[in-house]
């Protein structure tokens, strides 16, 4: 059995984070990291479409939802570029604020991440799930699945939530947090393709459309966003719907509104509508050219008429009534987690001394664009932080 200084239960992005700040900042420090995967930053590896958006320029608390917004704010919403200083590439932002490494390539960032545990003195354990931990008097006891035991004096619980099992995040490891009396809030799949009624999209499967989009809920709206829409089979994908997810996955009775041809006005619409009637156009064709031919045929449908005012009505609020999610495995976060309100200022247990948390296992969660990573990667910094000024010499 092996003591420790820090034990950082979870090789994720928060806690590679972790694991960085503490080997910069106290080289004595005896640290072990552990890990249930066969690789270390495979989430992080695959984050961005593999480019690695990493973070946003607009990092404000407007984007972020949990029991806890105002600390969120105070870790993650400071510089947009924080979590940047713990790689030594270059980083940009593009149109939409997204930043990336300049290379678009999130597994080199992983790499880096590797190479600088790998040259310090740090101990870690792959395929390695911490199965129990006790605390016996200052010391913590982890159990593993394959029956090690490590002791240590911190604890970092970085495991991460329950979207995509296949990086080990079944959601299993809340069961470390709540055996110390932690409490669990609701969870559900965030960013994540939404499930809507298909009768008015059938034939659209596979297609792309910009569109603005807004979530109501109970006629209420609760998010707008422009962007990309992809038809499917089951309902709807793409980023304009993995951004309003995160509004609309614990809710019920939600409606999205897509709103075609967003940069122009219904009378220019209807001006080109009559145009190709008074040309002799059929009616199923009165939008081909100014929409996918797919999607201007489906629209007319849905309006059953050839009234140029009446099909503007459905292409500006083309109306799908949401009945659910694909769920955890194909969200990228958990909405809910551990209580905000347990943690300290520093992500310190106000339960069990000497245990922190970081990244998606507490009750926080981004929107679309980065704002996940910027947590997952500041909040780990925020406990090392912490943790550092216990060993300062």
């Amino acid at each position: 059995m092996t003591n420790y200084d820090v034990m950082i239960i979870g090789g994720g992005a928060a806690g590679l984070a972790c694991a960085a700040t503490l080997i910069r900042g106290n080289e004595s420090l005896k640290i072990c990291l552990v890990d249930a995967g066969d690789r270390l930053g495979k989430k992080l590896a695959a984050t961005g479409n593999g480019q690695g958006n990493i973070s946003n320029l607009d990092i404000t608390a407007d984007h972020y939802h949990g029991g806890n917004v105002a600390l969120v704010e105070k870790i993650a919403c400071v510089d947009p570029f924080d979590g940047a200083k713990l790689f030594s590439c270059l980083f940009s932002a593009d149109e939409r604020g997204r930043i990336y490494p300049a290379g678009r390539q999130a597994s080199a960032l992983v790499d880096e991440l590797i190479v600088a545990l790998d040259n310090s003195n740090i101990c870690i354990h792959m395929r390695c799930k911490a199965k129990k931990i006790v605390k016996a008097r200052e010391l913590f006891e982890v159990s593993t699945e394959n029956g090690e035991i490590y002791c240590a004096e911190l604890i970092v619980l970085c495991v991460g939530g329950k979207a995509q099992k296949q990086f080990k995040t079944d959601g299993s490891a809340y069961a470390l947090a709540t055996s110390f009396g932690h409490t669990l809030t609701p969870l559900y799949p965030s960013l994540v393709q939404l499930k809507t009624e298909t009768v008015h999209i059938k034939t659209l499967k596979g297609i792309r459309a910009d569109c603005n989009v807004t979530a109501f809920c109970g006629g209420k709206p609760l998010k707008a966003v422009r962007g990309d829409v992809i038809f499917t089979d089951y309902g709807v994908s793409g980023n304009a719907v993995f951004s309003v997810s995160s509004y609309v996955a614990d809710k019920q009775n939600v409606t999205l509104s897509l709103e075609f041809l967003s940069d122009f006005t219904a009378e220019q619409i209807e001006e080109s509508i009559i145009s190709r009637k008074s040309s002799g156009y059929e009616r199923s064709e009165l939008l081909s050219g100014t929409l996918h031919n797919q999607i201007g045929r489906a629209i007319i449908k849905r309006a059953g008429t050839d009234e140029p005012s009446a099909i503007v009505r459905v292409l500006k609020n083309f109306t799908l009534p949401v009945i659910g999610t694909l769920g955890y495995d194909y969200a990228q976060v958990t909405k809910g987690g551990i209580n905000m309100s347990e943690v300290t200022g520093e992500l310190e247990s106000k339960l069990v001394k000497n245990l922190f948390f970081a990244g998606e296992i507490l009750d926080v969660d981004g929107d679309c664009g980065g704002y996940n990573l910027q947590w997952a990667f500041t909040s780990g910094m925020c406990a090392a932080s912490a943790i550092l000024k216990r060993f300062k010499k």
